[in-house]
């Protein structure tokens, strides 16, 4: 397996905080982590429902940091200006979910935006073929979407070893993001695999000290690399 082609960032996902808290929770990982990760939810694509582009304005309004937006939603092409609109630094949306998703990625990049393409568990690596040299990120989902605090699933490494090896073969410069069950003990794996971006959620905003978690699994991420 090949390492990250970049040092590794740490992306806590708000998802796992304490909503009347939102701002107290963004501001306990300043400094520590390198960008907030926003997973947007509409009940349609995925069995749940979090929140629109009110809050990512109020994200971008509190913090300085990168916004990570992941748009698990049915039809993201009529939201995207929205997004921008509220600050988002990166949009991804789901393969599974667009019709035409060279001519979503276009719209993303043409305001200004990073573009990310999710892939779901169930989803091969394959279906990227087409679309890895236009995305900023990849981001292979570890747990089915749609809530926080799942079990990871334990064939995640090789998915993400598979989008290593295709960015590679196509010259393609996308960077993988994991999401979903990521804690200081599926880190490695996933690190060792290729894994540039690491999304967590219950392992930064429900330990005592978000900081001090992030810094745990940035060590556990450095050991995976020297190993």
């Amino acid at each position: 397996m090949s390492g990250p082609s970049q040092p590794i960032q740490i992306a806590p996902s708000i998802i796992a905080a304490d909503f009347l808290k939102i701002g107290e929770a963004i501001a306990s990982i300043e400094g520590a982590a390198d960008m907030l990760h926003l997973d947007v939810m509409d009940g349609q694509f995925v069995p749940n429902i979090t929140f629109g582009p009110i809050v990512v304005e109020a994200a971008r309004r509190r913090t300085k940091m990168p916004l990570d937006v992941h748009l698990m939603i049915a039809d993201p092409d009529r939201y995207l200006a929205d997004y921008a609109k509220a600050g988002a630094s990166t949009m991804t949306v789901h393969l599974e979910a667009c019709t035409h998703l060279h001519r979503t990625i276009s719209h993303i990049k043409s305001l200004g935006v990073k573009a990310g393409v999710a892939i779901n568990p169930a989803t091969p690596v394959a279906m990227l073929d087409e679309i890895i040299e236009d995305v900023d990120v990849v981001l292979v989902m570890s747990v089915n979407p749609g809530f926080t605090g799942q079990t990871f699933i334990a064939r995640s490494p090789s998915k993400v070893a598979a989008v290593r090896t295709l960015i590679a073969r196509r010259g393609a410069r996308a960077r993988i993001e994991v999401d979903g069950g990521i804690d200081p003990g599926t880190i490695g794996p996933m690190v060792a695999a290729g894994a540039d971006i690491i999304v967590a959620g219950v392992a930064v905003f429900r330990q005592p000290d978000p900081k001090a978690a992030i810094q745990h699994l940035r060590d556990a991420a450095l050991t995976a690399v020297r190993s």
